[in-house]
């Protein structure tokens, strides 16, 4: 039986373990990214490697240390460097000494044999059709609920009058949705997850609010920025971010196949700062800008690697578009020194900055979309 592993990123490690063991697999769960991860990563990877590459890299040696014989990760197209990284690491991990298979998961539309090919890899038990729907339904609903759990931990937690509450409860959830079994039981837990963050006391009040832009790793795994959501939660603030996993996994697995542009809206938006592909999420970050601004946004906060190109191309034209459209912008580069109170410093003075501007503009309304999603 083969012995898969995979890179951590956020809560996905739930649907996938879920997804790789019901097709026939051992799997090596990968721990969340640590001291020890970073310190593993760095030392093994190029000096110019952005900060995910090493993250992950240190991730599969931990994984191969623990046992795990294949690798599963994704590929991707254009001038994104993350493309070619397994290729990368995969070369740097044999150079090590381990002794693995590497089984990467292009982007459908452009690749769908090789993806066929990859898959029928880690389909290793008996399975019927019906087999494949209740698994693919299972996953999907495990996913979406997670991403559901975490938008509401955004919206509670800066009116919470018991602070840490928003975050446990929001830990219950995980775990619940982690346990779950069946179809059936899932959806009992999305009623119960609602109820668990409608009973907690909350405060009357408007919080300043932020949209998160950025590189699609940066954004979904905490370790990897320094648990900027909780922060800025923590000090009041109502975040939104950009992008969560099943949305991207519409937007870049299920449209690609059909050759579908994914996020044409936002890439609309986009179009009158920049029109070309740039690699990675750095036009859907300009066009994510102006989508925040349209809803009455505060501010803007643009997460990314250090030595990430893409979001290098976005952040040379994201202030222009806050300053025409009203919105404080903030960048924050992230690598393995970047440092916790540092960010959060910044996070504090960020806020204060907004607070200040809308006490001063008397803004103390917001638009009509927001007061509606935020009901």
């Amino acid at each position: 039986m083969r012995k898969v592993s995979f890179p951590y990123m956020g809560t996905s490690y739930i649907p996938f373990n879920k997804l790789l063991t019901a097709l026939g697999n051992e799997v090596v769960l990968p721990p969340r990214p640590n001291a020890e991860t970073i310190s593993l990563g760095c030392k093994f990877a190029p000096e110019f490697a952005c900060y995910p590459f090493k993250i992950v890299l240190g991730t599969y040696v931990q994984v191969l240390e623990a046992g795990a014989d294949t690798l599963v990760s994704t590929g991707g197209v254009g001038p994104c460097r993350a493309g070619l990284y397994t290729t990368l690491q995969e070369k740097i991990l044999k150079d090590l000494g381990y002794n693995f298979e590497m089984i990467t998961l292009e982007p459908p539309g452009r690749h769908l044999k090789d993806l066929i090919t990859s898959i029928k890899k880690l389909i290793n038990t008996r399975l019927s059709f019906k087999d494949y729907i209740n698994i693919g339904r299972f996953v999907w609903k495990q996913l979406t609920l997670l991403d559901k759990a975490e938008r509401l931990s955004h919206k509670v937690r800066p009116l919470e009058v018991k602070k840490g509450e928003t975050t446990r409860t929001y830990k219950k959830c995980v775990d619940l949705v982690s346990g779950a079994q069946s179809i059936k039981e899932l959806t009992e837990i999305e009623r119960e997850i609602e109820l668990l963050y409608e009973c907690i006391e909350k405060k009357d009040f408007d919080p300043v609010k932020i949209g998160i832009v950025g590189e699609i790793y940066v954004l979904l795994e905490p370790s990897a920025n320094l648990e900027i959501e909780e922060t800025l939660g923590d000090l009041g603030v109502y975040v939104e971010r950009s992008m969560f996993l099943a949305g991207y996994t519409v937007s870049n697995a299920v449209m690609d196949l059909f050759h579908m542009a994914g996020e044409r809206d936002i890439k609309k938006l986009a179009s009158p700062y920049f029109k070309e592909m740039c690699g990675g999420h750095g036009r859907e970050s300009v066009g994510n800008a102006v989508h925040f601004a349209k809803r009455g946004f505060d501010g803007l906060i643009q997460l990314s690697p250090f030595t990430c190109i893409p979001e290098i191309v976005a952040k040379s034209i994201l202030p222009r578009v806050c300053e025409e459209r009203g919105m404080g912008f903030l960048a924050i580069t992230l690598d393995e020194q970047t440092g916790k109170e540092g960010v959060k410093t910044r996070l504090e003075a960020f806020v204060d900055m907004l607070a200040a501007k809308r006490k001063k503009l008397k803004t103390t309304t917001i638009k009509p979309q927001l007061v509606k999603e935020m009901s």
